[in-house]
Parts: C-alpha cells; structure tokens; sequence
C-alpha cells in the first residue's frame, strides 16, 4: 500500500474487472454500499469522442461514518461520500481510495478526526484485502 497527499493506492495484478468486484466487495465487507459509479472511459468515449484506459470511480458510503459526520458538521456532505477508483495499468490494476484524514483536515474540526480515522482503516482493510 502506499500513501499520496490525498490518497491510498495499491497496485494488484488482476485483470480491470476482477479487481472492480473484488474492491466492491471487499468495502461491502467493511459497511460500505456503492452510491454511484462512473464509468470514466463511457462516459469520455459517449461525451467527447476520446478513448481513455478503463477506469471507475465509485461512490462509497459507510452509513454510521456518514450519519456521525453529517451530525458533527452538516456541510461536511460536500466531501462525502468515500471515491475509490479502479483503472488498468501495465497489465494489472490500481486500486485508490480518498484518504478521509486528509479530506476532514481542510475542516479542521477535532471531532472529525476519530469518524475520518475509522473511515481510513476501514478503507485500508478493504484495499489490502483485495
């Protein structure tokens, strides 16, 4: 696993679409539901006549986090829910989560801290199990 500004991400050497099931299980295993998922090569081919890798975000949610967030701050949906992509490359696929911690920082409210800490272990468990 390995950590950027804003974000998680592991390499895996599944094929694209093995990977999206696994990731999407994996979160379900953790309290996550899929909210929305984009089709970014679709949805680029459909709209500007450009191909792109095969490449998914997906709009995670964990319904506690997200209820003990949105009472603690109740803009904080600007933010939610969780993204994880999922893209082709060099033969595998890369697996990438928003990091919750650097997400709630730009709010600086202290009692985010334990609901981002938990969102991120959350998604760290689900990455490492795929």
């Amino acid at each position: 696993m390995e950590y950027t500004e804003y974000g998680i991400r592991t390499k895996v050497s599944l094929p694209y679409e093995e990977a999206v099931e696994r990731i999407t299980a994996a979160l379900k295993e953790q309290g996550f539901g899929i909210l929305t998922t984009i089709d970014v090569k679709e949805t680029l081919k459909k709209k500007l006549d450009v191909d792109f890798r095969k490449y998914i975000i997906l709009g995670a949610c964990n319904p506690p986090l997200a209820h003990r967030a949105l009472t603690t701050e109740q803009e904080i949906g600007l933010l939610l829910p969780c993204n994880v992509i999922v893209y082709e490359e060099d033969g595998g696929s890369v697996i990438a989560a928003a990091d919750p911690i650097a997400m709630m920082s730009i709010v600086q409210n202290e009692e985010l801290n334990a609901v981002a800490r938990e969102a991120r272990e959350r998604l760290e468990r689900a990455l490492n199990a795929v």
